[in-house]
């Protein structure tokens, strides 16, 4: 690719050996200055692409960040002086001519990657921080997975459609951020949580295969992974089902995840949401180590031991913990479970004694020998290791030991590989309100497993059993995305609405236009949608969604570089028939 331009014929980090003895005009930032002796001034100048060594002379003023041209010879460095790790290090300029582009006061933090900086500090000047190398290349990345998402998908006969930025406010499950409107004053405009419905009337339109690499919108609590807003891929296609959905978008990923790190992922395995709760205590599970939950609720079916007394007992065994935990540790982790909801942690260490190994310490001595044996045989526990066990509900013991699996053995974010894992057969319901109706899990035009239809007429807690056809997309305990089968069905969709409580009035009165579109004929059909910030932080080694982001918000959703969210006139305020608090 040429890079060049009117000012520069070079990249900084471009220029090699190959260019000994020609002319060279490079542009970029002062990034250090050193002084040999009284006449001579090395400068290493940097851009995008990385640095260069620039012999200046002592008259020139060249301070950190300012912006200079160079025009001068490329020659080899003298002997003993080449830098290996750098791309252009064998070689330097001798500069003729500097031109200082412009000025520059003294950067607000060290753009070295050695140095802690405070994020709101860091956020505050972003367009300096944006110079580090580490974020230029979180940016690039981004760059080349939102190309490949792209290629991937027009390969596989998607269009790219935009939808609307003011739409109505639905519900679907966050809040809206909200607009005024200055010609209806009193009523307003929602910003789209996500293109769904208009996706799903693309359907309804014929256009088959659709994609968007859609800017989405959530009033919610932010953290690592999650921001006020975010970009995602959006797809959906008529006259599939889950597989299809399966294949389309476990090739565009593939195909993002080939141009960031060169190796194609070939397979994309597949767990049910049940067993993910079972083995992992989540539905987003890490799968790039064991330490997997075991059940033992029949072991301790008629046990002495009062603390083992309850509907649900399930353990994990965490190798070498003997040694790697101290008892304040352990300690540690018994308040860190109560706080997580557990009356408790039950803890054990696995000793040697008679060539057999046996638990001990801990809890242990309220276990009879057949518990015991029975305990570190379901754990495949040796001697070393120690066990952690929580008896409760179900649900409770899932949660608890599903995040004490984290706490004890996941590793950084992408140690040990990419693992992209297809969680399937989700409920539809996860739950009961005060006032009895069912909690969707789902936004309510998922499509009810076929196979379980007839309990939906049942109610109660049959309605926990209905598994749903909808699907999510997770890579090392990271959520990616999510989607479904859609109901295009008007008898299956009353029935859901029903069993949700929603009259037909209110269901027109939220739904209608998408309601009344299926009115006039829709295909069957499905869809996804993943997040692109958290597969770039993922595919670059980030922990934190916003080191991909250029101008991202800070954990309490402040901009710091801008000073939004901020007051707005009274003036205008008066024309939107607003009025501020007091």
């Amino acid at each position: 690719m040429d890079l060049s331009t009117s000012m520069r014929t070079h990249m900084c980090g471009l220029v090699s050996p190959a260019d000994v003895g020609s002319v060279v005009s490079v542009c970029g930032w002062v990034d250090r200055r050193r002084e040999h002796g009284e006449h001579l001034v090395f400068i290493d100048l940097r851009d995008h692409t990385g640095v260069v060594q620039c012999v200046v002379g002592q008259n020139h003023d060249l301070r950190s960040e300012y912006v200079v041209q160079m025009t001068g010879e490329v020659r080899e460095r003298p002997a003993g002086t080449a830098n290996p790790e750098l791309a252009s290090g064998e070689i330097e300029i001798e500069v003729r001519e500097v031109e200082v582009l412009s000025a520059a006061e003294p950067p607000p933090f060290p753009l070295d990657e050695r140095t802690e900086v405070d994020e709101t500090i860091r956020l505050r000047h972003r367009y300096v921080d944006l110079r580090k190398a580490r974020l230029q290349r979180n940016l690039r990345i981004r760059a080349r997975v939102n190309s490949a998402i792209r290629r991937g998908m027009e390969s596989q006969g998607f269009i790219e459609v935009e939808t609307p930025m003011l739409v109505a406010s639905t519900p679907e499950g966050a809040r809206d951020f909200v607009v005024p409107s200055r010609k209806e004053p009193g009523s307003f405009y929602a910003l789209p949580q996500s293109p769904q419905l208009f996706k799903q009337l693309c359907m309804v339109g014929g256009v088959d295969r659709y994609y968007q690499i859609a800017r989405c919108l959530r009033d919610e609590d932010l953290r690592a992974d999650r921001q006020f807003e975010f970009m995602q891929l959006d797809a959906e296609a008529s006259f599939v089902g889950q597989q299809d959905v399966f294949e389309f978008i476990s090739a565009a990923v593939a195909e993002a995840t080939e141009a960031v790190t060169g190796v194609r992922p070939r397979e994309f395995p597949r767990i049910s949401w049940i067993d993910a709760m079972e083995r992992y205590g989540s539905d987003k599970p890490d799968v790039r180590f064991g330490m997997e939950l075991v059940e033992l609720t029949e072991i301790f079916a008629g046990t002495e031991a009062r603390v083992f007394q309850a509907p649900c007992v399930k353990g994990i065994c965490m190798p070498g913990g003997t040694e790697a935990l101290s008892r304040n540790q352990v300690d540690s982790l018994v308040e860190t479970c109560r706080r997580w909801g557990a009356k408790g942690l039950a803890w054990m260490k696995v000793a040697q004694r008679d060539s057999s190994a046996v638990l001990d310490a801990g809890v242990a001595k309220f276990l009879s020998a057949e518990e015991s044996a029975a305990v570190i045989s379901a754990l495949g526990a040796s001697a070393g290791d120690m066990v952690f066990l929580v008896a409760d509900e179900r649900r409770l013991v899932r949660h608890v030991l599903g995040l004490l699996r984290l706490e004890l053995g996941r590793p950084p974010v992408n140690e040990g590989g990419l693992h992209y894992l297809w969680v399937v057969d989700f409920p539809l319901f996860e739950g009961f309100a005060a006032d009895g109706s069912p909690l969707p899990a789902h936004h309510p035009f998922t499509m009810p497993h076929l196979d379980d239809l007839d309990l939906l007429g049942e109610g109660g807690e049959a309605l926990l059993g209905v598994r749903s056809q909808a699907y999510d997309l997770v890579l090392n305990g990271w959520e990616l995305g999510s989607g479904s089968v859609r109901i295009h069905r008007r008898d299956i969709q009353n029935q859901v609405f029903a069993c949700l409580g929603i009259e037909p009035a209110e269901a027109q009165r939220k739904f209608g236009f998408l309601l009344d579109a299926f009115g006039y004929g829709a295909p069957p059909h499905a869809g996804f949608a993943f997040g692109i910030d958290r597969l770039t932080a993922l595919l670059a080694g980030e922990s934190n969604i916003r080191e991909v982001i250029a101008f991202p918000k800070t954990q309490s959703g402040a901009d710091p570089l801008t000073n939004a969210p901020s007051p707005i006139d009274g003036a205008h305020l008066r024309e939107l028939g607003l009025r501020a608090p007091r």
